[in-house]
């Protein structure tokens, strides 16, 4: 199946360079901005208008006065400049907004059935995805500087305070869904997205048009029920949030819920009918690594600090930190129901890491209650921490 765009030509395929001469004007610029993004690996592109969408900053707005970022303070915090494009930069005219397909080779939902293995989402089984799209970005803006001979940019993946999604709704790449995150007709679920910020006057697209219809096959998927409404998400119920952006524990609520997800969560993603016109990724940099679509949980229960940075080195996973990860391993061990994943969880209650150890006495309660009451006693004259005494204190509580 090719990869180019329908008749909205969102979609790219890999046209001849074309010739310009003399002055360009915006539509040969353009033009040259499309060709120039599909031989640097692109498989998306549009153009979104400078002005932004003040639907969108107000559904942020009200995300966040729920209280519904959780401790992603951040987003409070740049709130003010994610409202429009040019409340970040006030000189912006256009937008080129840029997708990269990572779709996935298998199904990324047979995994579940694998409680002895961890759950990695798609996005994170390869090479970190800003480090493949920014300098691409870049050399992209430059050209289009280049032959425009004025003008000025700035280049975006996902850590600056932008509003990727509704950007890409806006250039056409494609609709924000009702599980909150970018549908597109060509590709599914699967695309990163980055955008160049210019003060060129380039010929904006049509938006993205909804094509959810009736479906709510993403909200009925969920395991924790994140979504309030459609087109809404509380994420403190999001197992992508509580995998890697808070370093608190899991709750204790979602913790049977999280089954072996032990970085992020694709259900709601993976089950958009939409999937259907999706391809593999073909930038070898965003293949899954073949050690990280299903790796042991004992493997990586045993990793030490140095193992767990060398494993994930140039991978997304890394930023999480070891606890952390460690901490959602043992999470995942104690849903597996393996008695074999005991003496990997039983080392970790010694572990450095309070987070870490109050983990491993929830996944020693799941896989042999009486050894956990049996070490209750000893366990709570040594231990200092809050957290992991109250872990101890809720096994007599749940006897």
């Amino acid at each position: 199946m090719k990869q180019a765009g329908g008749a909205d030509g969102r979609g790219l395929a890999a046209p001849p360079s074309p010739r310009y001469t003399g002055a360009m004007t915006p539509d040969a610029l353009k033009a040259f901005a499309r060709t120039d993004a599909a031989r640097l690996g692109f498989d998306a592109f549009g153009v979104a208008p400078g002005t932004g969408d003040v639907t969108a900053a107000d559904r942020l707005d009200a995300f966040v006065e729920a209280g519904r970022h959780g401790t992603m303070d951040w987003l409070p915090e740049t709130a003010g400049r994610r409202r429009s494009a040019r409340a970040l930069w006030p000189d912006v005219r256009s937008i080129l907004v840029l997708g990269m397909n990572y779709g996935p080779d298998e199904d990324p939902l047979s995994i579940l059935e694998r409680r002895e293995r961890g759950a990695i989402s798609v996005y994170a089984r390869h090479r970190d995805y800003h480090d493949v799209i920014k300098g691409r970005l870049k050399e992209l803006g430059q050209r289009l500087l280049a032959r425009a001979g004025q003008g000025e940019m700035k280049v975006f993946v996902d850590t600056a305070p932008v509003m990727e999604k509704p950007l890409g709704q806006m250039a056409g790449l494609g609709w924000q869904g009702k599980h909150t995150n970018l549908v597109s007709r060509d590709f599914g679920s699967w695309l990163f997205l980055g955008s160049v910020f210019t003060t060129l006057d380039l010929l904006p697209d049509a938006p993205g048009r909804d094509l959810c219809g009736s479906c709510t096959a993403c909200q009925t998927a969920c395991p924790t029920d994140a979504f309030p409404q459609p087109y809404q998400l509380d994420a403190r119920r999001c197992l992508s949030y509580l995998t890697i952006e808070t370093r608190n524990p899991i709750p204790r609520a979602f913790r049977a819920a999280m089954g072996n997800r032990i970085y992020g969560c694709d259900d709601c993603l993976a089950v958009c009918p939409w999937n259907k016109f999706a391809v593999s990724a073909r930038e070898a940099k965003l293949v899954a690594r073949q050690d990280l679509k299903a790796p042991a949980l004992a493997d990586l229960l045993a990793l030490d600090e140095t193992g767990f940075r060398t494993l994930f080195s140039g991978s997304p996973i890394k930023r999480v930190g070891h606890a952390k990860f460690v901490s959602n391993c043992l999470v995942a061990a104690g849903n597996s129901g393996k008695a074999e994943l005991l003496p990997a969880v039983l080392a970790r209650l010694a572990d450095p890491a309070p987070l870490v150890r109050a983990m491993a006495v929830w996944a020693l309660a799941r896989l042999s209650a009486r050894d956990a009451l049996e070490r209750r006693a000893d366990a709570l004259h040594n231990e200092e921490d809050a957290m992991v005494r109250s872990e101890w204190h809720v096994l007599a509580q749940e006897d």
